[in-house]
């Protein structure tokens, strides 16, 4: 009969509403959720996609270089600069190679060398992603990566040659932003048995491939330190009992006259055009030029530390 059905739950009045409990999930519904949270972390946002992408590209920018650390990698393009990277000795961690590419000799000298390595992996790669890897330069199918260049502390410079019973013979650079500067005073420091290069860690030269090219292998024995701060970083080195000489057209003793030379010393060289700064100047102890007979205003930095360098390896033989 109507209304007197059995089954269980079976509404039997015009009563709206549930006739069984809901387990409380009816009150959790109606809690509040908190505020509502930002454009930038809603899901599926436009300002969340944003903030996405420029974390991931955050995530693959490198790490600025710290003192006495790592500084940044390098990408090498181009089949001649590749070979010749190769060809000098830049150490080198990949070299991407464009799938299909055309096998000219340039390519087939620089696959060779970098087989001949043995440690260096090549891997094939299409052209959008080797596109993509050099921000649109023109690569011509070869893609040389170059790990980021360890540097030393300023102060193991100093202590290693201590450690060695030698008088420290350092150089150190101030305002010199070209890279081939850097190699060739790498180069010079080897060949006069001096113990290493400074360089500041802002506005100046570092160790890219160009400078490993220019040092033609010695920057591999060569050790390089980056200073946060440069004139503190000769003030240590005074401390120390090195002896700063730097070098400056209207120096008080020419080179072939100190003999500080013949002792722990670090020499400074400044830029071709503005020399020494201010600061720097300040700190050094002696105050040197080169003389120049045959009229020249000035030398490159690498021309100029070789002269000093020679001078103080004589005086120490």
């Amino acid at each position: 009969m109507a209304g007197n059905s059995q089954r269980r739950n079976r509404r039997t009045s015009n009563k709206k509403g549930a006739t069984v409990g809901s387990g409380g999930k009816g009150r959790r519904s109606l809690e509040g959720k908190g505020p509502t949270p930002p454009a930038s972390a809603r899901k599926g946002h436009v300002k969340n996609r944003v903030a996405n992408a420029k974390a991931k590209q955050a995530q693959r920018r490198p790490a600025p270089a710290r003192r006495g650390g790592k500084g940044t990698s390098e990408m090498v393009v181009g089949r001649n600069p590749v070979f010749e990277a190769l060809r000098d000795g830049v150490p080198a961690t990949m070299l991407y190679v464009q799938q299909f590419i055309d096998n000219d000799e340039r390519v087939r000298d620089a696959l060779r060398l970098a087989t001949d390595r043995g440690d260096l992996h090549i891997m094939e790669a299409p052209r959008p992603e080797l596109d993509r890897m050099t921000g649109g330069l023109n690569h011509q199918g070869l893609v040389l990566q170059v790990p980021p260049y360890e540097y030393a502390h300023p102060e193991d410079l100093a202590a290693a040659a201590f450690d060695e019973g030698s008088d420290p013979l350092i150089v150190a650079l101030d305002g010199i932003t070209d890279p081939r500067n850097l190699g060739a005073v790498v180069r010079s420091v080897s060949a006069f048995g001096g113990h290493g290069v400074v360089v500041p860690e802002r506005r100046a030269a570092g160790m890219t491939a160009g400078a490993w090219k220019t040092s033609a292998g010695t920057a591999a024995r060569t050790p390089v330190a980056r200073a946060t701060n440069l004139t503190r970083a000769l003030e240590a080195y005074r401390k120390a009992g090195l002896t700063v000489v730097g070098l400056a057209a209207d120096g008080e003793h020419e080179v072939g006259e100190l003999e500080a030379l013949g002792g722990p010393v670090v020499i400074v060289v400044g830029s071709e055009g503005k020399g020494l700064s201010r600061l720097v100047g300040e700190t050094c102890d002696f105050l040197v030029k080169i003389p120049m007979p045959g009229g020249a205003e000035s030398l490159n930095a690498g021309v100029a530390a070789g002269v000093v360098l020679y001078e103080a390896a004589r005086r120490r033989a």
